[in-house]
């Protein structure tokens, strides 16, 4: 049995506003849940992963942390993308 998350950014340019962050939860290869910064929220995919997604919506303070995290980890690696040719 394995549990894990997946951090992604999806992107057309470095601008902060085509910028998505994506935080994804797995258990053993099946998507429980997922944040997305374009919703603001989390949204289950199974019966756990819903119950999950209302638990951490209902924390306020996790839910700005990971909204901050499309302009901490993604634009700032977005830039360094950006910079290399």
């Amino acid at each position: 049995f394995r549990v894990y998350s997946v951090d992604r950014c999806d992107f057309n340019s470095s601008e902060l506003n085509d910028i998505e962050f994506i935080r994804s939860t797995f258990y053993n290869k099946l998507e429980l849940a997922r944040f997305s910064s374009s919703l603001g929220k989390f949204v289950g995919y199974t019966e756990y992963g819903v119950k999950q997604a209302n638990y951490w919506n209902s924390d306020t303070s996790y839910i700005q942390q990971m909204k901050a995290s499309r302009e901490t980890y993604c634009q700032h690696n977005i830039g360094i993308w950006y910079q290399n040719p």
